[in-house]
């Protein structure tokens, strides 16, 4: 089974309870990460989670199986979250259904988020025709689409937002959902709202609680890092601490980065930078204020498996934040240092 984007939140709860392997990919990473967490929340019986990574199951692909069949020490329920970065998983995945179609025995749901994939992949072709496996793609969201969510996620906390504090929220949120989620989350403490007694939420509100947007808190690091300015480094970082930014939303931020470079990378082809139009920088968007960083940091990422390098880092050190959340400020700030170095030693 396939869904995309538009009618996942349609088809997604049926689908979480007649199907055991899925399989979240396209160029919205946010948005395929967000959409599987719902997808778990819907499981049947979701019990224990039990992280795994692509890299882990591509040096064993037997290891998948094992692992969903297997019981925890207490017989509890369980599903398997991976991940992965491309086709990492494809061999795991495939061992897993083949063993199963011979009668291995029922394994517990499993849900791969898989970045720099799309529905192109091995491993989306090898699930796509199957009853038992969905595969969901993700295409980069619009401001539109992206309100309407928030507006749901409002609806769904007892949160009521007008259509401009929606859009507002977006905006700040970068088009992110799950950076959108959590003020939505943050505003539903605040207000003391449920579902059972919503209220209605203003600017004010907001400000209250808003985060430090994308603009003013993330993008100077993002930019001092991806460019490989590493003498702007350390400054940066240190300003991140004291505006209290969350390492993981700052992470997010670098996360979109890469996958825009990748998008704008692929859309080249062989031609330079500077032969995108307008329209093209708008369809990868490039806003005018960032055009030249972003032009800066395609020639320092593009080629020999460059960017493919950087997600790979990336994923891995997603990977460390959320297992080592008190170390997550001193782990990000070593992380970025490093690929800072390597954007630097790509200067052309």
């Amino acid at each position: 089974m396939k869904l995309t984007s538009k009618d996942f939140a349609a088809k997604g709860r049926n689908a979480a309870q007649d199907c055991g392997v899925f399989f979240f990919c396209g160029q919205d990473e946010a948005g395929a990460s967000a959409a599987a967490s719902d997808l778990a929340s819907w499981l049947p019986e979701p019990g224990e989670r039990v992280e795994m990574s692509g890299a882990d199951l591509r040096g064993d692909p037997a290891r998948l199986g094992d692992e969903a069949r297997s019981t925890s020490l207490f017989g509890d329920k369980r599903h398997i979250w991976v991940r992965a970065s491309g086709d990492e998983a494809h061999d795991a995945l495939k061992t897993l259904l083949e063993t199963g179609d011979m009668g291995a025995g029922e394994a517990c749901p499993v849900i791969v988020v898989a970045t720099s994939a799309t529905d192109k992949s091995r491993s989306a072709k090898l699930l796509e025709k199957r009853k038992d496996a969905v595969v969901a793609l993700f295409y980069p969201p619009d401001l539109r689409s992206v309100s309407q969510s928030v507006r749901a996620m409002g609806d769904a906390a007892g949160v009521r937002l007008g259509g401009d504090l929606a859009e507002r929220v977006a905006r700040g949120a970068n088009l992110d959902v799950r950076l959108a989620q959590s003020e939505v989350t943050k505003l539903a403490t605040y207000l003391d709202a449920s579902p059972q007694s919503p209220k209605p939420a203003t600017a004010e509100d907001l400000d209250a609680v808003g985060a430090v947007s994308e603009e003013d808190g993330f993008m100077p690091l993002v930019n001092a890092v991806m460019g490989g300015q590493s003498a702007k480094v350390a400054p940066e970082i240190a300003r991140m601490k004291q505006l209290g930014l969350n390492p993981v939303g700052v992470l997010l931020a670098f996360e979109r980065r890469a996958a825009q470079l990748a998008r704008i990378a692929a859309a080249l082809g062989s031609r330079g930078y500077g032969d995108l139009d307008k329209g093209e920088k708008a369809r990868l968007g490039i806003f005018w204020k960032e055009d030249r960083e972003i032009g800066q940091q395609v020639s320092r990422w593009r080629g020999k498996g460059r960017l493919d390098r950087l997600t790979h880092g990336l994923t891995k050190m997603h990977r460390d934040l959320l297992t080592n959340s008190q170390a997550a400020e001193l782990l990000l700030a070593q992380g970025l240092t490093n690929i800072a170095q390597l954007a630097g030693a790509g200067r052309r």
